[in-house]
Order: C-alpha cells, then structure tokens, then sequence
C-alpha cells in the first residue's frame, strides 16, 4: 500500500517520459519545472525557477480570465490541464497585446515570449 501511495505521489510530480531536459551539446540544460497532473503552473522566472503558483483544472473557471496577483509575471509554464490555455500579456486578456495558446496534454515552456500576467483556460 505504501510503495502504491510513493509511486502515484511520484508520478504525479514527474514530468512524462520523453520530457527529458532541454538543449543539445554544449548548450545550456533546462529541467523542466515538476507540474501535477491537471493543472498549469507558472513561475516568475524563466527555466521554471522561483516558486511555482499552481491552478488546479477543478477550482479553475473554464473560458474566463484569470488575472495573476498584482504586480505578479510568469516566465514560464507547465500546461497538464488536458485543456488548452492561452496566456496573455495584458492582465485583462486583452488580445491587444501579446497571447499565446498552448495544449493541455503535457507542454512546458521554458521560456515566455512575453510576461505573462493572466491566462485563459478552453473547453477544449
């Protein structure tokens, strides 16, 4: 029972496999940033660093904006959502500014095009 509660727990903050660190030969290596399953993660630095805010797909409105805190910015992502989430530069998810749009089924991104500053999550 409890080496099925330590493999569930494990797999649960362990990027799939195939998500293996990012760059090539002689290039900077990025491990990617532990996201659950069913949620999207965001951290203030690029490279998945800094502390992660976490937006649980149940607790989360479906097609309507999500602004971040105040005075917060994301620079990179994990989307495990199973939904696509589009991330915007305006903390109104005015589509003025910069957006993106990534899938749900497993997408880090370890660096934003932009800061991020509020996000959108689809029906599908």
């Amino acid at each position: 029972m409890i080496t099925a509660l330590l493999a569930a727990l494990l797999a649960a903050t362990t990027p799939p496999a195939g998500a293996a660190p990012t760059g090539g030969k002689g290039a900077k290596t990025t491990t990617l940033g532990p996201c659950g399953p069913g949620r999207l993660c965001l951290w203030p630095k690029p490279d998945f660093k800094g502390r992660a805010a976490s937006h649980e797909l149940s607790t989360t409105d479906i097609d309507s904006c999500i602004a971040l805190p105040t005075g917060t910015t994301a620079q990179s992502l994990a989307n495990r959502t199973g939904r696509p989430v589009t991330t915007y530069q305006s903390a109104e998810c005015a589509e003025t500014g910069e957006f993106e749009t990534y899938p749900g089924r497993g997408t880090w991104v370890p660096q934003t095009p932009y800061e991020v500053r509020a996000f959108k999550l689809w029906e599908r």
